[in-house]
């Protein structure tokens, strides 16, 4: 049986620290001032928790393993502080889709014709699709990157390719 399914886990288990969304060897740390002030406020939680940690009445072993995990979430997320770039979605060219662009577009062709989405693309960190927010990395961000309103660009899907075309692309203020 694995030992993530084991309740007890022993004291020389090494502590997993969870990985961060990954970026693409050699691509920018792009990230919305709203993006770069969650990557804060989550930061701002995690010493909380830390400096909780340290002060409980846990066993000793179980609170050196929870400040083994915190301190490495610590360091990734200073990492991705540090090597962030915020991009003001302002400042990008409004009649074009890029980075912090909200963008509405239709499939004229494949296998979801004529469904209707509208997107935000946003940093890694960022991204959450359930909110419509997805990350420069991703696939259809990179298809639609520099489009404008009319314009069409392909997408390869699962079951095919699908053609879309850009019907509004705005930004908004963070």
């Amino acid at each position: 049986m694995s030992s993530a399914f084991l309740k007890n886990e022993t004291a020389d288990a090494p502590v997993v620290i969870p990985a961060r969304a990954p970026l693409p060897p050699g691509t920018p740390n792009y990230v919305t001032p709203h993006g770069l002030a969650l990557l804060r406020e989550e930061l701002t939680g995690l010493e909380a928790e830390h400096a909780h940690v340290q002060t409980d009445g846990s066993e000793a072993n179980d609170r050196m393993r929870q400040l083994a995990l915190l301190n490495g979430q610590i360091g990734n997320l200073n990492q991705r502080i540090a090597s962030a770039k915020v991009v003001d979605p302002q400042n990008q060219p409004h009649d074009e889709v890029r980075f912090g662009a909200t963008v509405s577009i239709r499939t004229i062709s494949g296998t979801t014709k004529g469904a209707e989405r509208r997107f935000t693309i946003v940093g890694v960190d960022e991204a959450d699709a359930s909110r419509g927010c997805i990350a420069f990395t991703a696939p259809i961000a990179r298809a639609m990157q520099g489009k404008r309103v009319g314009e069409h660009f392909s997408l390869r899907m699962a079951k095919g390719e699908d053609s879309m075309e850009v019907l509004a692309i705005e930004y908004k203020e963070n």
